[in-house]
């Protein structure tokens, strides 16, 4: 994984979990990979999975079943779809409609990128 650094590694790894729990790779009470496991496939020191994984735990995202490892917390994908959303719409769109205002690009334009991406992905 290629990190940036404009957001802690950890919060990235949890970002990239959680991008997994929305993908479908995990569901509801399935085991997640181990700390360490995850540290060596993301090529991190441990104490940063250890970090991430905390970061879940404490959003209910994943919790640990002692002595058998992390699990996925039922109903987590909705609650990361709830905590996305928000953030897309009170962060995201006001700085693309900015942006959009600054560049001249009109909303139809948009929306005709959109049918045309959605096209696509559907073939």
């Amino acid at each position: 994984m290629i990190f940036s650094n404009d957001k802690a590694i950890y919060l990235q790894m949890a970002d990239r979990l959680c991008d997994e729990i929305l993908a479908g790779k995990y569901g509801d009470d399935e085991r997640i990979p181990s700390v360490r496991e995850y540290a060596v496939l993301l090529q991190v020191n441990t104490n940063t999975a250890v970090k991430a994984y905390d970061e879940l735990a404490r959003e209910e995202i994943i919790y640990i079943k002692r002595g058998m490892g992390y699990f996925v917390t039922p109903g987590a994908k909705k609650q990361i779809l709830k905590v996305r959303r928000k953030e897309f719409i009170g962060k995201t769109v006001p700085e693309l409609f900015r942006r959009m205002q600054l560049l001249g690009i009109s909303i139809d334009d948009i929306v005709k990128e959109y049918k045309k991406l959605s096209a696509e992905c559907s073939e």
